[in-house]
């Protein structure tokens, strides 16, 4: 049995916020910042954590506080910091997530981890089974990060658009509400408004294949 790629763990905070209007790792909810939030979650699953930024923003103070990972490629979203993570430690394995995805919560990271398949290009969650891959809640094994950068110089950077061609192991969570992004102010407040009236639940899965 061929032995499984190590898995580390990488937030996504480089990007611009500029549908919240302020930088979304630096804001609070229920007293931590977005970014704290994402970090402590991986790092309760994972030894080694990074965060993804654009170069600008390593002297940044809610940042550099973390193991930081400077994008390489310039605007070209997401896929920039994923790439970054590969260039960093091409034989890993990385479980990405994304800062602005505050109802995510530890019992749905240990399911990803859990239903991880490594003989698949990836892992990733779903809201639904009819539901596209969330890209930025995945685990992306090392041979498919290395195809990914192939493809780069093609212009082809989109996580999404990767994974629907991709050969993944789709884990449908129980609770829809751990995939939940927060992209303006009042989904923020919003999602606060529902981690305040109940208890995260639980999240189960079940699996499908893609392709």
């Amino acid at each position: 049995m061929t032995e499984r790629a190590p898995l580390k763990g990488l937030v996504l905070a480089g990007g611009h916020s500029r549908r919240m209007g302020s930088d979304k790792a630096a804001l609070e909810l229920q007293g931590s910042t977005l970014l704290d939030r994402a970090v402590s979650l991986l790092r309760s699953q994972l030894d080694e954590v990074w965060v993804a930024v654009r170069p600008d923003q390593v002297h940044m103070a809610v940042r550099n506080a973390y193991p930081l990972l400077e994008d390489r490629l310039q605007n070209v979203g997401p896929a920039a910091g994923i790439l970054a993570a590969h260039a960093h430690a091409p034989q890993a394995a990385w479980l990405v997530v994304a800062c602005d995805m505050p109802m995510l919560d530890a019992a749905t990271l240990r399911f990803l981890i859990d239903g991880r398949d490594s003989s698949q290009d990836a892992t990733a969650l779903v809201a639904s089974a009819a539901a596209d891959p969330e890209p930025l809640c995945a685990i992306y094994e090392p041979v498919t990060l290395a195809s990914f950068h192939a493809q780069a110089g093609t212009g082809m950077l989109s996580p999404l658009s990767w994974l629907k061609q991709a050969r993944v192991r789709l884990l449908v969570v129980r609770d829809a509400g751990a995939l939940l992004n927060a992209n303006t102010y009042d989904e923020l407040q919003r999602i606060n408004e529902q981690l305040r009236e109940r208890a995260i639940l639980p999240s189960g899965i079940a699996d499908r294949k893609q392709k």
